[in-house]
């Protein structure tokens, strides 16, 4: 078992992170492009405080706030046009998972004026790009500290990850406060998403013993709030908060050296065509993992549920619960959404057994019973 793994960002954590990090964000330049969804940033503070330490260090800024759920290559490519039009040293991304992703591409756009949008997908890698600093207001995305963002091209309607050492942040700020405003539904989505990336990476081929602790700090703490969570139906206190997202951070350490199982590939078609929020379109295949993981890695399995305290029975009844779809597809859309994948694709390949095209039918045709 090797111990091989890269993150390169330098990450600041505690809720006074942002207002003591003016040195920081003064040593990257004189002018910066802040990447935002709609609301996320302005609701939890994080816009507010960034910006006040901004102008205190006497850096210029720009909100770009372009950025919806399942963040275009064509939004990020005009924000990359923004970040040269403001002579922008540097990118700043605020919010969830989506800005966060696309502050990443956004960055790669900026430094490559001659990039059509596609051409994110063909670069060399690593390609140039505009330094970037993350600040993340929910639980669950880990993009604060891996080399993936996982962007929509809007020309065919489909997610692609780009993914490689362009594609992580130079610093990622940590405040548990900013994840706050989180209403309820993005609280648990978010927190079945950081319970995925954990549990894909625990059952990873690819796991090491760096990986497992990390997924091992995650999935205790994630799992108990989300018993809480299920159980009351109400808002975790803010000491669940705390654990919720450095838990999740913790998950993305964990699959920022595994990388991500079938879960992930598979959920992509529930957020483009029906509409499922990403945490939610990946556990809401858990069932087929454990099932897989029982098969070929039940001593994996074992240890998982007792680390959680509890029985697969009782894991299944909290998680699909708490996603709570049900979502019918024809044979005929379950083909034309496995024609699209590859046998060799590296999520199928790195799922407990291997997952085939025959795994992803019955995983699709599964979720009506989910």
């Amino acid at each position: 078992m090797g111990i091989d793994f890269y993150m390169p960002a330098y990450v600041v954590s505690g809720e006074d992170c942002v207002k003591k990090g003016g040195e920081i964000f003064k040593s990257f330049g004189e002018s910066c492009l802040i990447v935002t969804g709609g609301r996320s940033a302005r609701l939890s503070g994080a816009l507010r405080q960034v910006t006040k330490v901004l102008s205190a260090q006497g850096i210029s800024f720009t909100v770009f706030s372009e950025i919806t759920q399942n963040p275009t290559i064509s939004s990020c490519r005009t924000g990359g046009q923004a970040a040269r039009e403001q002579a922008a040293d540097f990118i700043i991304g605020i919010g969830g998972g989506s800005p966060l992703d696309a502050a990443k591409a956004v960055g790669i756009y900026a430094a490559n004026p001659n990039f059509s949008a596609s051409d994110i997908y063909k670069r060399t890698i690593p390609a140039k790009a505009l330094p970037v600093i993350l600040v993340g207001t929910t639980a669950g995305t880990g993009s604060e500290v891996t080399g993936v963002s996982v962007l929509t091209d809007d020309s065919v309607g489909m997610k692609r990850s780009i993914s490689g050492a362009d594609c992580y942040a130079r610093v990622s700020f940590l405040n548990p406060r900013f994840t706050d405003s989180m209403p309820l539904s993005v609280t648990v989505s978010t927190a079945l998403d950081a319970f995925a990336h954990a549990a894909e990476g625990w059952f990873s081929p690819k796991s090491s013993e760096i990986s497992d602790a990390y997924a091992l700090l995650a999935l205790p703490k994630i799992y108990r709030a989300l018993k809480e969570i299920f159980a009351s139906n109400k808002l975790p206190d803010i000491k669940t908060r705390d654990e919720l997202f450095y838990a999740s951070i913790y998950a993305g350490l964990a699959l920022n050296i595994t990388g991500a199982a079938f879960p992930h590939t598979l959920g992509y078609v529930l957020t483009e065509d029906f509409d499922v929020p990403h945490g939610k379109a990946c556990a809401v295949f858990m069932p087929v993992l454990t099932q897989r993981a029982a098969k070929f890695s039940p001593d994996r399995l074992c240890e998982l549920l007792s680390v959680l305290e509890t029985d697969e029975k009782e894991l299944l009844r909290v998680i699909c619960g708490l996603v709570n779809l049900d979502i019918k597809m024809t044979d005929s859309q379950i083909k034309e959404y496995c024609e699209r994948w590859n046998s060799d694709n590296k999520n199928f390949l790195n799922t407990p057994g291997g997952f085939s095209l025959k795994d992803a039918a019955f995983a699709l045709g599964s979720l009506s019973k989910a």
